[in-house]
């Protein structure tokens, strides 16, 4: 790592969000963890990690701009950016409202605007970053009852791809990584016989843990992936193969 190796964390303080920050935290990085809604949660994580938390919308430009320039004020200059938070508001399309709609694209794929665009110009001077976006395996193949997602995730696969190949010549790496079905509160709440469904079409028989996609965000962070920028790495056990 650089002597600058702040990593900055969005939906950083519940499942995979969470996992991740402890993650870079045991890798040696000083680790800011960005929340927006559950204040409990964040309290608690704080205090079981030390790892310091920030309150901002990820949606917002001018929020995001400030809760940035907030973190570097205390901590420095931010050298990796994990672009991890995100929604679902679930519906079919014919039914889906605007706002959720809406919703979905603001906090899903414009965040991956608000929150690089707001670090990025120092990544470029410094010549170097580390930016890992968190993608999904529905952005790949899409979902039924997903259209906002799947088109939100699908986004940052090609906004991944594009930003890679302009700072390449910078120092600064960009790649994707696309989870599958995460034990996480989201899938603990489903029903048991729709859990039981999603299970079986997994091929390696489970769903994937926390730590293994937060093991990937660690590697793409590090200098050992120096030479893996634009890609889209799937990590779902098996369930869609994709072909790049």
């Amino acid at each position: 790592m650089i002597m600058t190796d702040i990593a900055l964390v969005t939906g950083g303080t519940r499942g995979i969000g969470a996992a991740i920050a402890r993650s870079l935290k045991a890798e040696g990085y000083e680790v800011a963890a960005v929340y927006h809604g559950n204040d409990a949660a964040a309290a608690r994580f704080k205090q079981d990690t030390g790892i310091p938390v920030f309150k901002w919308d990820v949606a917002d430009e001018a929020g995001c701009r400030e809760g940035v320039a907030q973190v570097e004020a205390q901590l420095g200059p931010v050298s990796v950016l994990v672009n991890n938070a995100g929604i679902t508001r679930d519906g079919m399309f014919h039914r889906m409202s605007w706002d959720h709609w809406r919703a979905v694209l603001a906090t899903n794929l414009d965040s991956m605007f608000t929150m690089t665009r707001a670090l990025i110009e120092g990544m470029r001077e410094r010549r170097f970053g580390r930016i890992i976006n968190i993608s999904s395996i529905n952005g790949q193949k899409g979902q039924v009852g997903q259209v906002n997602y799947s088109a939100a995730k699908a986004g940052v696969i090609g906004f991944t791809k594009a930003l890679a190949q302009e700072n390449a010549s910078r120092g600064i790496t960009v790649n994707a990584i696309c989870p599958g079905y995460v034990d996480t509160e989201m899938v603990a709440a489903v029903p048991p016989d729709v859990r039981a469904a999603i299970i079986s079409g997994i091929p390696v028989g489970r769903l994937g843990e926390p730590q293994e996609i937060a093991d990937a965000v660690a590697f793409l962070a590090s200098h050992k992936a120096a030479f893996c920028t634009g890609s889209v790495l799937t990590v779902n056990g098996g369930q869609y193969i994709a072909n790049g």
